[in-house]
């Protein structure tokens, strides 16, 4: 979720045909704030590595959804939740159309009666980033060799990395998680991600 992630799609070039109705439903509820094509393009590039299901919170209007679905194949379910009735319905009948698309209305812990996932993008609740908003268990939640996305981070400069100039407590935790291969990527010069791949036993 960006606070403008809406209107950087008007100059991010040629879109999959679902993103771009995806874009359009978001301008036309007046919802800002779907995740920007930086971002976008990541998901995409990542669902074309899930084999069974892939897992996402924070529906919104559907565009992060978008980019994963253009990206993924025939073959992969998607599941995401999101917690406004409203908007869940809007951008379920948005996926009406795409078989093996489903969009859940509730708290994002919806998401994880259908796990385990080969990507889990937690865009709308798991991260850790508000006071009672519990990390989700990716040991649980990811397949073996399985990644979560963590959006929405400032770029570190610094290490560690800072929060209101504090350490940023829910950024460490998801790169010092012992369970994943963790890295901190940057899509642009205010922007940056979490990705991380679930470690597999030897």
């Amino acid at each position: 979720m960006s606070l403008t992630g809406t209107a950087a799609h008007a100059f991010a070039g040629p879109l999959p045909p679902l993103v771009a109705r995806a874009v359009a439903a978001a301008r036309a509820h007046g919802f800002p704030h779907s995740c920007r094509p930086e971002q976008g393009r990541l998901l995409h590039a990542l669902a074309g590595g899930a084999r069974r299901v892939i897992g996402e919170t924070g529906t919104g209007l559907g565009v992060g959804l978008a980019w994963l679905a253009s990206g993924a194949g025939q073959d992969v379910r998607l599941v995401s939740v999101e917690r406004d009735p409203q908007r869940a319905r809007a951008a379920a009948a948005l996926f009406a159309d795409r078989p093996g698309v489903e969009v859940l209305t509730g708290d994002w812990r919806r998401v994880e009666e259908h796990g385990p996932f080969d990507l889990l993008v937690l865009d709308g609740g798991g991260q850790g980033k508000t006071p009672g908003d519990a990390p989700a268990d990716v040991e649980r939640l990811l397949a073996p060799g399985g990644t979560v996305v963590v959006d929405d981070f400032t770029p570190a400069t610094t290490w560690p990395p800072l929060h209101d100039g504090r350490p940023d407590l829910a950024r460490l935790h998801w790169l010092d998680h012992p369970a994943l291969h963790t890295v901190e990527l940057r899509l642009a010069p205010d922007l940056s991600v979490v990705v991380g791949t679930r470690r597999v036993a030897r």
